[in-house]
């Protein structure tokens, strides 16, 4: 049998998503959680991989099993055994062609920046601090210029494996609520740093050390080394992934606050 769950966490204490030979990571301490409900060795896969210290709204993860048990003990029993950064929310049967990767049809990202003089008491590992003031509408205005399929060279990090770097991007919004500046991003796909990289660049724009047309300029030029610097990990949650409806995955992102 294969079940799909959701899975949110706190990547602060974690080296990301990914197993690692000599650190922590949110897949392993899930895996193990799910072999010990299951009393045998659970492999997993994901929507996508985050890295240290970002965090997840409703991470979609799949794997099989021959054990069967009701979606409520999975949910139950795996959280019995997760630490308290991280929590399943949501498990189903699915079926056997479903798979969390190669299924996906679309990937949501939400950057949370804290805009005033003051750094964060509470909640500072969800957030990035800007002290200077940040013009949101005309970080909006220049985020637009990332919608449609381009090449992102520019806006990704020097360590990414990706085989090319053309990517479609279907939403991006820069929005304020009282000091809060979210910037939220929708696409089929992302490279490795590349929301945080667009994060960083929409930020130097918001600081009005560039104008708006910058953005169409990096896209033209496919120089990472001219684009904004690698925002603060600690801002940037995975929202989810989304799929085909015939797979029955609920839409975590129109119930969830997303960390706010």
């Amino acid at each position: 049998m294969r079940y799909a769950l959701a899975v949110e966490y706190n990547g602060a204490p974690f080296s990301g998503w990914q197993r690692q030979k000599h650190s922590r990571s949110v897949q392993e301490v899930l895996e193990v959680a799910l072999g010990r409900v299951a009393d045998h060795p659970i492999v997993i896969a994901a929507a996508g991989r985050t890295d240290a210290g970002v965090h997840a709204n409703a991470q979609i993860v799949h794997f099989d099993t021959t054990v069967d048990r009701l979606d409520k003990a999975w949910v139950l029993g795996t959280n019995s055994h997760l630490p308290a950064a991280v929590s399943v929310h949501w498990v189903s049967q699915v079926s056997d062609d479903f798979h969390a990767r190669y299924k996906a049809v679309s990937r949501r990202y939400r950057y949370t920046i804290l805009n005033r003089k003051a750094r964060p008491g509470c909640g500072a590992e969800y957030l990035a601090w800007v002290n200077q003031p940040l013009d949101d509408q005309r970080m909006h205005e220049a985020a637009q210029q990332l919608l449609g399929n381009h090449d992102f060279s520019a806006f990704r990090s020097a360590q990414c494996q990706a085989s090319h770097a053309n990517r479609h991007l279907l939403e991006v919004a820069v929005s304020r609520v009282e000091d809060r500046v979210y910037i939220d991003v929708l696409g089929n796909a992302f490279l490795h740093n590349m929301v945080r990289i667009i994060a960083g660049t929409l930020i130097k724009i918001g600081r009005g050390e560039r104008p708006a047309e910058w953005v169409k300029d990096l896209l033209e030029s496919g120089d990472r080394t001219k684009a904004g610097a690698t925002a603060a990990a600690a801002g940037l949650c995975f929202v989810q992934a989304n799929y085909p409806p015939e797979f029955g995955v609920p839409d975590f992102s129109l119930s969830s606050q997303v960390f706010r």
